[in-house]
């Protein structure tokens, strides 16, 4: 690489996605498209949810489109606390052994598996990953009031925003917000 690469964060709230036979349960109907997110084809709706266990529960819960394969439920270690669980830290769409929550909506609910603490992650594309011979992981710097240096899973994709994702745990641990910048170390 040789040259200073820089890039955005986005903090990722606590958000849920829904497969299609799960959305009908929930709401039935289509998601409402509130705003486009950074990612392509990806949209905060304006369909919000409620996460329950047998501890706690956690109201307005927004749900992301489009609908996928599978239904996942991503929450912070300090959501996790609240509500008595401890997800798995992981990539999105692997769901094995992850913790089970009840979903609420306004047309009924629904208990299922895929609650998880997302792990932190660039957006790249294929293509860009290798052209610039990007490994599976790298170290970020980060040069805040509160500096430290991160692995980082990169996460290709066909189309993608070059973006920097970290729960808001992660974002309030080094006093970052949405647009931040940081520094990807060199590597060979």
């Amino acid at each position: 690489m040789g040259d200073i690469m820089k890039l955005t964060v986005g903090v990722s709230n606590r958000h849920v996605h829904l497969k299609q036979s799960d959305l009908d349960i929930l709401f039935g109907q289509d998601l409402t498209k509130q705003k486009d997110l950074t990612q392509p084809g990806q949209f905060a709706s304006c369909e919000f949810v409620t996460i329950k266990t047998d501890k706690s529960e956690i109201s307005k819960v927004r749900v992301l489109g489009p609908v996928r394969n599978y239904t996942q439920i991503e929450i912070s270690r300090t959501d996790a606390y609240k509500l008595g669980l401890n997800p798995p830290v992981r990539s999105s769409g692997h769901l094995e052994d992850s913790e089970i929550v009840t979903l609420i909506g306004p047309n009924g609910s629904i208990t299922t598996n895929g609650c998880i603490i997302a792990d932190r992650h660039i957006h790249i594309t294929y293509a860009d990953k290798e052209k610039y011979k990007f490994p599976d992981k790298v170290m970020v710097k980060i040069a805040s009031e509160k500096p430290g240096i991160i692995e980082v899973d990169v996460k290709p994709s066909e189309e993608a925003f070059f973006e920097l994702h970290l729960d808001t745990d992660d974002a309030n641990a080094f006093l970052l917000k949405n647009g931040d910048e940081v520094e990807i170390l060199d590597f060979k």
